[in-house]
């Protein structure tokens, strides 16, 4: 079957739209573009579709490449008859491809070989074609001491390891062995002896049993991840529950297909024997190890996809938008890194405050926050939510309580990944005078903002949102995120004139090279005034700048067109629809009840088809509409700060932190996330927790149960669960699961006019309580205040 029919048929589309797509995608075209500016072309084929043909694409190609090579080594050795011929040219998957190579690969001499080469060959195949022949009578006549066959047990030895060797190799066989084994084995594990207390995070599967094809992925990693480590011992067995021997049935299976049988013949005992250890020795065992393979890839694929999901919903989060933030990084010992970000996400200023034990300078924190937020006119306090950050969170409740007119708006953020960043070539080039430390505290801040154009600068990896990230193959991951990341900032759009270079890089058709010559362009001439400007920066020629125009945005400059997400390339449409309507684009931008009554039949023509016209005109209804949800914000339960506050009945308000194929993480605000099993998500079957909730998502929840040994809590969103119960019992580990997210939002609001200053009010608390000169946050406000 033909490559593009075989993607077609997957992804149930006409084949002509794989065509076209694989055409334009040899031709340069990224997947963004495609999507957004192409539809016409591939009949609407989205990014979903297209990264998934992109990556069978690879496979297919790769299947053939693999496929071309095993036939020219087979020709090579003058083996290959038609039939063969025909059977490889016919293997769908890589493993059956392999299967038909097998007999036929080079390999280290073995034991059957050996036996060849010492003549045993005929007396292997006369018992096997003729089993009336007495082995032990028949041996006698192979012995060959110069190839160490020194007797008639030696010889059949050496026979028998010839017919184990082709039993094992016969690709036919394996592929019926292999599908049977796929439905009906059973997949154990056991702890190893002394390791209970080490591999305490695997007390589920100490004594743990489920069928092969039943396992989702998350248990499959976990049983990998254990084994692995040392803790425990996996292996394939018989499903006891359907009374089903996979041993005998198997080894049935390998008699029956080379016409073996007890019929009370000299050497049917011998062959029988042959075939129990064929299977026990040579096929059950690469079976097992092929089966464990596949099972893994499976797994990796769901827990990818689950981690792209999961990245896809944290980067298209809601945005707080251009507003004064201040960004806390906690800390005990080492002291809360602070950092002030303008609108824009510029510095303005940085600082240390030591308000935990062991300095537990309390009054003296608050009060320089105060002066840091009245200087700068904070709005919002980004608080990372790793060490310390519930302490945080209650220092700057009470700095919002003491200065109630600062206004001030607090939300907890996920800072995985900003160490990272810290330390990266990245944020020493944006920050060389800025120390490390501090640099956390600035990225805190800024993801509170904007979290796409922040966590574009870190290694998707090292944001935190998968499951199992680090038992999966590591450049599928990173290729699949890397493609996630893109489809994410050419949905939303690039600003140019104040886009970051890593932001850039992921518009599509812009390299880094090419990224890193647009802000040097603009530093050094001023803002983009349009976007055929963008031709004149080096290294961008016509196809890059076809790749990316229509993504890159110009606020305020000469056409209001370059403010939108219609390409240049469509501007004719445009010019079109004004002279048709006698609007001129001002006019047309936003009058939605006017659009609605165009036809875009009307205007197509000249290369562009009604649907680049549709979405010309839908543009138009929302120029440079955002498509990331309104930011809001979860509010935590005053008092609950640790796992022993919790009690079982409490409904409380979370975040999602993350979402697995079992279920969904809520952060409750008690630095251990909750799991809402996924039979607790809703009252309705589902088969995705996606489908209800996704990462960043506010939800309500009722408190199940606590472990509090094993830092579990279980949750659900359904209220008329009563406490106590599990909806399911969830098998899982710990291991996998990624670090805490949290997307706050909440709606912008206008900032209230400040009547007073933050000065202001301590000296009236000051005039209030002379007589308590030691009034420490008074003081500590005043030292902070002094000299300014």
């Amino acid at each position: 079957m033909r490559i593009e029919l075989r993607i077609a048929k997957e992804l149930g589309v006409n084949e002509l739209q794989i065509v076209a797509a694989i055409g334009l995608l040899d031709g340069g075209a990224t997947v963004p573009f495609i999507a957004r500016y192409r539809k016409e072309v591939t009949d609407g084929l989205d990014d979903t579709q297209l990264r998934y043909l992109e990556e069978r694409l690879r496979y297919l190609r790769d299947l053939e490449a693999r496929r071309t090579t095993i036939l020219k080594s087979i020709a090579e050795q003058e083996k290959l008859t038609p039939e063969l011929e025909k059977a490889v040219k016919a293997a769908a998957t890589m493993a059956r491809l392999e299967d038909l190579y097998l007999p036929y690969k080079p390999k280290r001499r073995t034991k059957a070989q050996i036996a060849r080469e010492a003549g045993l060959e005929p007396l292997a195949h006369t018992l096997l074609a003729d089993p009336k022949q007495d082995p032990a009578v028949l041996a006698e006549t192979f012995i060959n001491e110069e190839h160490g066959i020194d007797s008639a047990e030696a010889a059949l030895d050496g026979a028998r390891q010839i017919l184990m060797e082709e039993f094992g190799e016969d690709a036919d066989l394996i592929g019926r062995l292999r599908d049977y084994l796929s439905k009906h084995a059973v997949m154990v594990s056991s702890v190893i002896a002394g390791k209970e207390e080490e591999g305490v995070k695997f007390t589920d599967y100490f004594d743990y049993h489920e069928p092969l094809k039943r396992i989702p992925s998350h248990r499959a990693l976990a049983l990998f991840r254990g084994r692995n480590e040392g803790i425990l011992s996996v292996k394939m067995m018989e499903d006891a529950a359907e009374h089903v021997s996979c041993a005998g049935h198997c080894e049935s299976a390998i008699a029956s297909h080379f016409r073996i049988r007890e019929q009370g013949r000299a050497a049917d005992g011998w062959l029988l024997e042959t075939v129990r250890w064929a299977w026990k020795v040579k096929i059950f065992m690469r079976l097992e190890l092929d089966l464990f393979v596949e099972l893994r890839q499976k797994a990796e694929e769901e827990a990818i996809k689950v981690f792209a999901n999961n990245l896809r919903d944290l980067l298209l989060a809601a945005p707080a938008g251009p507003r004064a933030t201040m960004g806390l990084d906690p800390g005990l010992r080492t002291g809360v890194k602070v950092a002030v970000v303008d609108p824009t996400g510029k510095v303005l200023d940085t600082t240390t405050i030591y308000p935990h034990a062991p300095a537990r300078r309390w009054d003296e924190a608050i009060a320089a926050l105060a002066v840091l937020a009245d200087k700068h006119h904070v709005d919002l306090v980004s608080i990372g939510n790793g060490t310390g950050s519930r302490e945080t969170e209650a220092l700057v409740k009470e700095l919002r309580e003491r200065f109630a007119q600062l206004h001030l708006t607090q939300i907890m953020v996920s800072e995985a990944g900003a160490s990272v960043y810290s330390a990266s070539a990245l944020a020493a080039k944006e920050f060389p005078n800025l120390d490390v430390s501090l640099r956390g505290a600035v990225s805190i801040a800024r993801r509170l903002q904007d979290p796409l154009a922040e966590l574009v600068k870190i290694e998707p990896k090292s944001i935190g949102v998968g499951q199992y990230q680090h038992d999966v193959s590591q450049s599928f991951l990173a290729r699949t995120l890397d493609g996630v990341v893109e489809d994410c900032v050419n949905r939303v759009g690039v600003d140019i004139n104040t886009a970051s270079v890593p932001l850039l890089t992921h518009v599509a058709g812009l390299s880094r090279s090419m990224a890193e010559n647009i802000v040097s362009f603009r530093d050094e001439r001023g803002a983009f005034s349009n976007r055929k400007q963008v031709l004149k920066v080096q290294g961008i020629g016509p196809k890059s700048y076809e790749q990316a125009a229509g993504f890159l945005r110009i606020m305020n400059g000469d056409n209001p067109l370059d403010a939108s997400a219609v390409h240049p390339e469509a501007y004719p449409v445009v010019e079109k629809i004004v002279a048709k309507t006698g609007k001129p684009v001002a006019e047309l931008m936003g009058n939605r009840e006017f659009l609605q009554k165009l036809n875009a039949a009307d205007f197509a023509g000249d290369g562009f088809g009604e649907i680049t016209v549709s979405d010309i005109l839908l543009e138009f209804e929302k120029p440079g509409r955002d498509p990331r949800p309104e930011f809001k914000t979860a509010k935590f339960k005053s008092g609950v700060k640790e796992v022993r506050d919790l009690r079982e009945g409490m409904i409380l308000e979370g975040v999602v932190t993350n979402v697995a194929n079992f279920g969904a993480f809520v952060d409750i605000g008690v630095h251990q996330d909750g799991l809402v099993h996924i039979s607790a998500l809703t009252n309705q079957f589902i088969d995705d927790p996606r489908k209800v909730v996704k990462t960043g998502d506010v939800v309500q929840v009722k408190v199940l149960e606590v472990d509090a040994k094993r830092k579990r809590i279980s949750l659900t969103m359904r209220m008329d669960d009563q406490p106590g119960t599990k909806p399911e019992k969830t098998v899982r580990s710990e291991a996998g699961r990624g670090e805490k997210k949290r997307d706050p939002s909440r709606p912008n609001k206008v900032r209230p006019s400040r009547p007073k200053t933050a000065k202001d009010q301590v000296k009236r608390q000051m005039e209030k309580q002379k007589k308590q000169p030691q009034n420490a946050l008074a003081a500590a406000f005043a030292k902070a205040m002094g000299g300014k």
